[in-house]
């Protein structure tokens, strides 16, 4: 809604003046309550003032969602798999342009704030949200993140298309307790990785507005992290609005239990950095009064938050005449356009991961390949996730392989089975079950029984159809009804639970865990009490409770037809057997529920290996959300395609790829791993010590990350940089900048090259990836670093050079003894090749870097600044913005330790800690040397009356000299927050607090 008046009444209408006074003026002129009322999401229309309503936050995670029909594009695991960053941009662009036209349409309810890109690390492929973000490297996730916010938010210097709003900030990668739990993140971890996905984005993408993360971060809630100000504005210059997350500052009290009362939550938020609130609008309001008569909050400070939100309306044009804004006049001519529809199915084809391909199986050859059996029910599905938008339309695999046959006995040259089982209900006293026309249930000693179809999704999570209606079956606290026209929602009540219970019959359970029982005069009910059978499981892979007894709930469930059987015959009777096989993008994982497992549905591993017994010419063809464990896959199956659910085009792009009119070429953004016992605990952040991700992982992958097969052989050669002197006769290097001492400069800016052909016979497309691995180093380093990439197309026989161009300093790691970025000096080595473990060449280059320096006695050392720990938790500080350190259980003590510490020649050590404790066996004892050297110095903290009550504690150590390692155990419930060694001829320095 723009602004067409001549006769400017306020300043802040005058589109002539600084935007940032307009801005000022705006807010100077609200009242305090109008201030407070424009703090939530939900800001009202100030009719005196001529400022209309308007909503933050529409959900375009891959595509607008919820508002109507719109482009949907693969999920975002599916588009980071297409290492693609023109691709995403103009993605953004799609999403911000039909995020234009519903604005059009009602501005007070779309909103152009969009809750997009999810910038979250993914260091663990069991996070139930795995489908929304971009993998586990925080360089890919960084440019493909930063080239969405571009392409949403347009490029024009002053107005916005729309906003894009990272999330969610930080540590934000596990969904069960999200609301509870404190991601542990030390200095090195949270600065090298976590933080850099969303630096990019930010400091190049030029990202307007952020959402905070649910989680604590080292004990703190997001909404309070110090990072928010002191990070993204300050140090990366954000000046758009932060958010929270829904419910999330209520959540301080309600989940953290940080205090108790809304009130200081509210108010620190706000102080905090937090513009916009997401939650409870009255409770959120009261608490800013409350706060603002307590004093702990200032008119100012909303005025700052305001400024901030209002600064990004300003900027899209919102207060403006429309002739000065090029996005004020989208309209729905860009709503769904054959642009858009093209893109889509680009991207769906770029993201599919060509796994596997032995014998040269694929691409099929519609004139050679046979009778096709195509089975599993992914085949002729295509699913929508949670952030997913309404498909305007949709075609499945099968409607495009009988497509791609494009004969007329196509029908017949194509076998369709969903590998399903068919299924009749009985209750124990012989009733049937029996589903009417409108999709009543009912149980009935005469009438036919209702042939159900099942879907089993593993982990005792099956869905039920009637095929005669089209709908599934879905719950709610009462009844079943046969009237759901999707598996969908933010509780998904089409999910039952079907386990065998003695004489052959089964527990019935809805999606919550509560048994389905028989009703008075043949209904169905639903029991108030859920089920404690053995192995009895819920919707979603939730485990039942209490006694099965109190209730009559058994059913006998009679197979009318074995899917299983079915595909069987249909493959034995085919020359080639695609199998479909895969997830529901909202069951056994979505937000709040964890994947209970990395492996596929028991049923179709089955399915699988039952048709590649029949069938030697089997592809798997696996749709999904997040990386699966497959090794007999693997092993077995000689073609192997992977997918995630991609939207609109999903059919037609799985068929381009299988039937060789689209050469695949997308790539893993993920490790995918053997098995789950490759993993460490889901909650444990440290990917440097726990050997997450490809930087750190030492065992053997599935398959690597950038791992990606295509149908054309394509070959690396003349890996070179400039930072060396070229050959002058060799005409192929291209002129660059020569250092002439051979050795690069932590300032310096690097360009390597490297020359790629395509030796196959036909057209392909190959995603040139550039990996550093450095040489020797102070501390633990990554295996290998992701510092580049190209994805390109080549004709046969085509060579093209391709040109990397890289700073250095993007090489440091971050200096717990200094607290700040440092670029070690030593040989690195630059990788090229086609994934990060298919690398093709190297070549060495020389850095003039730091040594960095041994600490020094008298020097305070934050706690959580150690070189190296076990068993250790970070927590909060309130005396300090950085966190303290505390064993992660108190029943098990845990170290922490400091490498290179110069203690000199002084003959008597003293060590100073700042510690708490809140338990009677808190203690501290200094080592030296390993963590069971020798023990110099043991501090009882005791109870100092409580966490936050900090005392300062000294002990001499007597004799110690020279260069040490030092390492602190820590029992009971104690927690460190700086120490200081202190020689007897440094005994001034004191604690640095």
């Amino acid at each position: 809604m723009s602004h067409e008046t001549t006769d400017l009444e306020y300043l802040f209408q005058n589109p002539k003046l600084h935007m940032d006074e307009r801005v000022r003026d705006l807010v100077s002129r609200l009242t305090l309550e109008e201030k407070i009322e424009s703090m939530l999401q939900y800001q009202p229309a100030i009719e005196r003032l001529g400022v209309p309503a308007y909503k933050h936050g529409t959900e375009a995670a891959h595509g607008i969602a919820w508002l109507g029909e719109a482009t949907s594009f693969p999920q975002p695991v599916g588009l980071a798999c297409t290492w693609g960053t023109e691709l995403m941009r103009q993605v953004g662009s799609v999403i911000s342009d039909e995020a234009r036209v519903y604005y059009r349409r009602d501005p007070a309810l779309n909103g152009l704030t969009l809750w997009a890109p999810t910038v979250d690390m993914e260091r663990d492929p069991r996070w139930g949200r795995n489908e929304e973000a971009y993998g586990e490297d925080p360089y890919l996730t960084g440019e493909l993140a930063k080239e969405l916010v571009k392409g949403i938010q347009g490029d024009h210097p002053v107005y916005l298309k729309a906003v894009a709003t990272l999330k969610h900030f930080l540590g934000n990668n596990n969904e069960v307790d999200r609301g509870s739990d404190s991601s542990s993140i030390d200095p090195r971890n949270l600065r090298e990785y976590y933080l850099k996905a969303f630096e990019k984005p930010f400091t190049e993408g030029k990202a307007q507005s952020m959402m905070t993360s649910y989680n604590l971060i080292n004990g703190t809630p997001a909404t309070l992290y110090h990072g928010v100000n002191d990070i993204v504005r300050d140090e990366w210059g954000m000046d758009g609005f932060v958010v929270s997350d829904a419910g999330d500052v209520m959540g301080i009290v309600k989940d953290h239990q940080y205090y108790d009362s809304h009130t200081p939550g509210v108010a620190e938020s706000i102080r905090a950095g937090i513009d916009s609130i997401t939650d409870d609008a009255d409770l959120s309001k009261q608490a800013i009064r409350d706060a603002l008569a307590q004093g702990t909050l200032q008119e100012t400070d909303l005025d700052q938050a305001l400024f901030h939100a209002f600064r990004v309306r300003f900027r899209l044009g919102e207060f403006d005449p429309a002739k000065d804004n090029p996005y004020a006049l989208i309209g729905e001519e860009a709503l769904m356009t054959e642009q858009a529809r093209e893109l889509s199915l680009r991207a769906a084809r770029e993201q599919i991961v060509l796994l596997k391909n032995e014998r040269s199986l694929l691409p099929l050859d519609p004139a050679r390949c046979g009778k096709v059996a195509v089975i599993g029910a992914l085949g002729n599905e295509v699913y929508r996730d949670w952030y997913s938008g309404t498909l305007p339309y949709f075609v499945t695999p099968l409607e495009a392989i009988r497509a791609k046959l494009g004969t007329e006995d196509a029908q017949e040259r194509v076998i369709y089975r969903d590998a399903k089982d068919r299924v009749t209900f009985a209750a124990a006293d012989g009733a049937k079950l029996t589903v009417d026309s409108f999709g009543d249930m009912r149980l009935s000693h005469d009438a036919e029984p209702t042939v159900l179809t099942v879907n089993d999704w593993g982990y005792g999570s099956v869905t039920l159809t009637d095929e005669r209606l089209g709908t599934y079956v879905t719950s709610d606290e009462e009844t079943l009804r046969v009237t759901a026209e999707e598996a969908y929602g933010w509780y998904v009540k089409e999910v039952f639970g079907l386990t065998p219970v003695e004489k052959g019959e089964r527990l019935w359970t809805t999606w919550n865990g509560k048994p389905v029982i028989t009703g008075p005069e043949g209904s169905l009910k639903v029991a108030e009490a859920a089920s404690s059978v053995p192995n009895a499981v819920a919707g979603n892979g939730t485990k039942a409770s209490t006694a099965l007894e109190q209730v009559d709930a058994a059913f006998r469930v009679d197979t009318v037809s074995d899917g299983l059987m079915e595909a069987i015959a249909a493959a034995q009777a085919a020359d080639t057997a695609i199998v479909f096989v895969g997830n529901h993008p909202l069951i056994n994982g979505k937000e709040e529920n964890d994947r209970p497992g990395l492996e596929l549905a028991a049923s179709q591993q089955r399915l699988i290996e039952e048709v590649y017994r029949v069938n030697p010419n089997t592809i798997v063809v696996l749709t999904g959300s997040y990386p699966f464990a497959i090794p007999w896959v693997q092993e077995h199956i000689p073609a192997i395609v992977y997918t995630s659910h991609a939207g609109q085009e999903h059919g037609t792009a799985v068929a381009d790829v299988l039937f060789g009119d689209y050469a695949p070429a997308g790539r893993l953004n993920m490790t995918w791993y053997q098995s789950e016992d490759q993993l460490g605990d889901i909650k444990d952040y440290d990917i440097i010590r726990g050997g997450r991700t490809y930087q750190y992982f030492e065992g053997e992958p599935l398959y690597a990350f950038g791992h990606g097969l295509t149908y054309s052989p394509f070959e690396y050669s003349h890996l070179r940089t400039d930072a060396q002197a070229p050959d002058p006769n060799d005409r192929s290097v291209p002129e660059g900048r020569v250092n002439s001492f051979g050795a690069l400069d932590a300032t310096d800016t690097l360009n390597v090259w490297v020359d790629v052909t395509n030796r196959g016979i036909a057209a392909g497309e190959e995603v040139v990836q550039l990996y550093v691995r450095p040489g020797a180093s102070r501390v633990k380093r990554a295996l290998k670093t992701l510092c580049g990439f190209q994805r390109i197309r080549l004709e046969p026989g085509e060579t093209r050079t391709i040109c990397f161009t890289m700073r250095v300093k993007d090489w440091a790691i971050w200096d717990v003894t200094r607290d700040r970025y440092c670029v070690e000096a030593g040989e690195y080595t630059l990788l090229a090749g086609a994934s990060s473990a298919d690398i093709r060449l190297e070549h060495p280059v020389n850095v003039r870097g730091e040594v960095i320096p041994p600490r020094q006695a008298g020097q305070s050392i934050r706690a959580e600044n150690f070189d190296d720990c076990s068993h250790i938790q970070l927590d909060e500080s309130k005396e300090q913005k950085e966190a303290c350190v505390r064993p992660r259980s108190p029943q098990r003590p845990g170290w922490i330790a400091f490498h290179g510490v110069e203690l000199g020649t002084a003959g008597v050590i003293e060590l100073q800690c700042r510690v708490s404790g809140n338990s009677s066996d808190a203690a501290l004892e200094l080592r030296l040397d390993a963590p069971d050297g020798e023990a110099v110095a043991c501090m009882t903290v005791g109870d100092t009356g409580g966490a936050q009550a900090w005392v300062t504690l000294s002990e001499a150590l007597g004799t110690a000299t020279g260069t040490r390692d030092l390492y602190l155990w820590l029992s009971g419930e104690v927690r460190l927050s700086h120490l200081t060694l202190s020689a007897s001829i440094t005994a001034d320095y004191g604690l640095q607090a």
